[in-house]
């Protein structure tokens, strides 16, 4: 029988069936931050337990560090850094922390150091884990009493999920990228319609993407509500992870990890790529987003109490009105980076506009590549300088920084920033901020206006 790639997954991780209809899989390979794994390390210490598999686990300090400097401004932000390197040595499991040139955001470091490899199933007390579905593998979120129970048996209590397919057929427009389609998808589906789902993409526009883009793809699948993104493997999945340091350490099959032809999913959608523009999220969550050329929306004849509701909500909230042009909308802030938009082809796309230009003097810029390894090979390239000279603070250390109000990178109530991360919601970067979610491109064009602006306009600058 045909079997989808989310199946085949599940099926060669399951140890067994329980009781309740749930299973028991084993985990590959787990990662650990500061914030989501003390409580799990004291249940250890609690119960007199160990780590079973120490090899099979990193650890990775980048939620609240700050990346002004490498030591944390607070005592709480030192103290969580120095209990999860306390605990890493005490259990034998690796530990990238400050100062070492292999930090980073999670979601960034697991590829760069081939880490992830097709077959795999990776957990992580973080819901961006869908970020590996890049590459072929079984990716998701878990909680902290999840993470000590991977931590003492290497396996998990598991759900199996529906199964939702997404197709995206035809040529992207100029100006737009992965994090536009990744939005349009939200747009389509819907912030939860993928409850409950496994999301597979597949076509020629999906296949188009270098693995960056596929990254950014199923970094952002979780803005669905799916616990799982999926993209098959491929040649340039297995040339992406060789020449890292831990490639061919990790072989799981390779091009096996694909959907059967005729496979049956749940659910299915199709979207045309020639029709998705650069978007711009407007109100509070990512499914409200709307192309850079147009209008932030308005209340529509036949629109449930419910969706009004949310509507007018939003617009009260970022002091939006109905019917304002996108392009009129003033920005206080820019910031590029997070595990969605801070790789080094995300650098070299937003440095690319910046060229010869410098950032509204009411903006402020801040740019945090998403590890050290990637920081140092932009600066090798020069990238650094090209922010540098635009405006941009170039921040010298890695981390989640200005994703959440987490670290020293807090929006003020009431700022607006023009943002390449992956969430909007009320207070996600500081109390009362305002967050516009865009690609990084845009968010550089963003920064040089002053205001929100269409990226096509630099583009066709370069043509001239």
């Amino acid at each position: 029988m045909s079997r989808t790639l989310y199946d085949k997954l599940v099926d060669a991780h399951k140890v067994c069936d329980l009781p309740d209809g749930d299973m028991l899989v084993y985990v590959d390979f787990h990662i650990m931050n500061e914030y989501t794994s003390p409580q799990a390390f004291s249940g250890l210490d609690q119960k007199g337990l160990s780590v079973w598999r120490p090899e099979a686990h990193l650890s990775v300090v980048d939620h609240v560090n700050a990346t002004r400097q490498r030591d944390p401004h607070d005592a709480a932000s030192k103290l969580l850094i120095d209990n999860l390197e306390a605990n890493c040595k005490k259990h034998n499991i690796a530990f990238y922390g400050l100062g070492d040139r292999r930090q980073g955001i999670e979601h960034v470091v697991v590829p760069e150091q081939g880490l992830v490899a097709p077959g795999m199933l990776i957990a992580c007390g973080d819901s961006h884990t869908t970020t590996y579905g890049a590459f072929g593998a079984l990716g998701f979120g878990i909680g902290t009493s999840e993470v000590e129970h991977v931590l003492a048996t290497q396996t998990l209590r598991y759900k199996r999920l529906k199964t939702m397919l997404v197709k995206i057929d035809g040529d992207i427009a100029p100006g737009v990228t992965a994090k536009d389609i990744i939005m349009k998808v939200v747009q389509v589906v819907g912030a939860g319609g993928a409850n409950g789902y496994a999301v597979e993409f597949s076509g020629s526009a999906i296949r188009a993407q270098e693995m960056s883009g596929r990254m950014t793809i199923c970094n952002m699948a979780v803005e669905l509500g799916g616990r799982a993104a999926l993209i098959g493997a491929d040649q340039k999945a297995l040339e992406t992870i060789k020449g890292r340091a831990h490639s061919g350490t990790l072989d799981f099959g390779g091009l096996a990890w694909n959907s059967d032809a005729g496979a049956e999913y749940d659910t299915m959608f199709e979207i045309d790529a020639a029709e998705i523009a650069p978007l711009v999220s407007w109100g509070t969550s990512p499914d409200q987003s709307v192309p850079v050329d147009s209008l932030v929306p308005a209340e529509t004849e036949g629109m449930t109490p419910k969706a009004r509701e949310a509507l007018n909500r939003a617009l009260n909230y970022m002091d939006l009105r109905a019917g304002q042009a996108i392009t009129d909308i003033e920005i206080d802030s820019a910031f590029i980076g997070s595990c969605t938009n801070s790789r080094i082809e995300d650098l070299r796309a937003a440095a690319s506009i910046l060229q010869g230009k410098k950032v509204a003097g009411s903006v402020n810029a801040i740019v945090v590549p998403g590890s050290t390894y990637t920081r140092l090979q932009a600066e090798a390239e020069g990238i650094d300088r090209v922010f540098i000279e635009a405006g941009f603070d170039w921040r010298p250390e890695s981390g989640c920084s200005m994703c959440l109000a987490m670290n020293d990178d807090i929006a003020l109530d009431g700022e607006r920033i023009a943002s390449s991360t992956n969430r909007n919601f009320e207070g996600r970067q500081g109390r009362g901020a305002r967050t516009h979610l865009m690609n990084p491109e845009m968010v550089a064009a963003a920064a040089i206006h002053g205001r929100i602006a269409d990226v096509r306009e630099f583009l066709s600058e370069g043509a001239e």
